[in-house]
């Protein structure tokens, strides 16, 4: 999967992101590099879905799709 993610300096030093495609979803980091991981571990957790709040009967699917 490929997002688009928009890269801001902070004011107070380092950067922070946003994925414009989820929203909601932002991080910062004091580095580039921390920043990157700081973004995996956000778009990760906006996409994340908790299967015991959904309510799914015996008649549907859940699938998981690779994008």
């Amino acid at each position: 999967m490929k997002l688009k993610i928009i890269v801001h300096p902070a004011q107070e030093g380092g950067f922070w992101a946003e994925v414009p495609a989820l929203q909601g979803c932002a991080t910062q980091g004091n580095t580039m590099e921390e920043l990157l991981a700081n973004l995996h571990d956000a778009v990760g957790a906006c996409l994340s879905v908790d299967l015991e709040t959904i309510e799914i009967s015996e008649n549907d699917k859940v699938l998981e799709l690779v994008l």
